[in-house]
């Protein structure tokens, strides 16, 4: 008997949508099922991984960063391997890096053409592909791509990071939440051990770079809380990009600001203040306010009374004052540092009024 040829597309179909649903992984709460994928492509392996990823009109204030970074370590977790995740820098050419074997996987934005021997997996999102070093690693790239796209868990994960802050606008416009920013876990484990309402930490990782771990200064502070690498190293960081271990190391450096004028007698706010304003412009600039505020009988535990005196340290005669070190004080970036940051913090209890 004859088959038709529609019957036979009908069952060629058939074949193929069974053979996808045997041939790719499965997945159960968001992670895939043991023993549904290939396990040899990555697993035991450390694989390095570059996000390419520049600020400009596709990066959502620089939040595109954030979840690609949380995405490549679930990609490490799902797939049991190691994963060492770089930030590309704007003047280097990691697609180079990639073709030579440098890197394994660069997350970056569409690209229209490529050179030979980069090989591109299916998109992440409408702007996000991943470029491959090597084609026995594609097919297992691909497989996660789809699962995890078509996955609830995805949606939930990128929700995090799509929104468009505005702390100031949004506190105006009435809006409550109880998140403010894909980082409140770890913002809360930190700010607890500074002793802080975390929202306060969080306005100052704002102020700092609007919730972007890519973030670099023209000095090079880099990440969430714009640390300096020097900084780091002092507190045994080692990786800036890591949203954690970049919380981690702002954090210790307030606290250790904050101890400088824990035993001073002012108000807990104070102290915050003078903390914040020690970490813009440094610690011995801030005692150079402190003693020449001392020195014109002003109160020294008061920041609306160094923001008073502040003109004064921009003059020429400052040079002669002995209580003076480090010499003239502009002090516009860091008087407007402090008072953003408390304004952000209002806007913040006024978005996020539970603790």
């Amino acid at each position: 008997m004859k088959v038709s040829e529609k019957v036979k597309r009908r069952f060629g179909k058939t074949l193929i949508a069974v053979a996808i649903v045997f041939a790719t992984p499965m997945f159960e709460g968001g992670k895939p099922m043991s023993g549904a994928h290939n396990e040899d492509a990555f697993a035991g392996k450390e694989i390095v991984c570059v996000i390419d990823l520049c600020d400009d009109m596709y990066s959502q204030h620089g939040l595109e960063a954030g979840l690609n970074y949380q995405l490549a370590e679930r990609f490490a977790d799902d797939n049991r391997c190691e994963v060492k995740i770089i930030n590309a820098g704007k003047k280097e050419n990691w697609l180079d890096s990639l073709k030579q074997g440098k890197a394994d996987i660069v997350i970056m934005h569409n690209q229209d053409s490529l050179d030979e021997g980069i090989l591109l997996s299916h998109n992440m999102d409408e702007n996000t592909v991943w470029g491959i070093s090597d084609d026995k690693y594609l097919e297992q790239v691909n497989l996660w791509i789809s699962h995890m796209t078509s996955h609830e868990e995805y949606s939930k994960i990128k929700a995090k990071y799509s929104r468009v802050y505005n702390p100031i606008k949004r506190a105006e416009n009435g809006v409550v939440s109880n998140t403010l920013s894909p980082y409140d876990s770890i913002i809360k484990k930190y700010a607890a051990e500074l002793g802080w309402d975390w929202r306060m930490l969080a306005a100052v990782i704002y102020q700092e770079s609007k919730f972007s771990i890519n973030s670099t200064s023209h000095r090079g502070a880099k990440g969430l809380m714009q640390v300096m690498p020097q900084t780091a190293r002092y507190y045994e960081i080692d990786d800036l990009l890591d949203p954690e271990q970049n919380i981690k190391a702002g954090t210790k450096h307030l606290k250790r600001l904050q101890k400088l004028y824990s035993k001073s007698g002012m108000e807990s706010m104070e102290m915050v203040k003078f903390t914040l304003a020690a970490y813009n412009a440094g610690e011995g600039r801030i005692a150079d306010c402190r003693r020449f505020a001392e020195s014109k009988e002003v109160d020294s535990g008061n920041w609306n009374e160094i923001v008073k005196i502040i003109p004064l340290m921009r003059e020429d005669t400052i040079l002669e004052e002995e209580s003076v070190k480090l010499g003239k004080f502009q002090g516009y970036e860091t008087i407007a540092y402090v008072e953003n940051i408390m304004n952000l913090y209002n806007a913040f209890c006024t978005i996020c009024p539970s603790i």
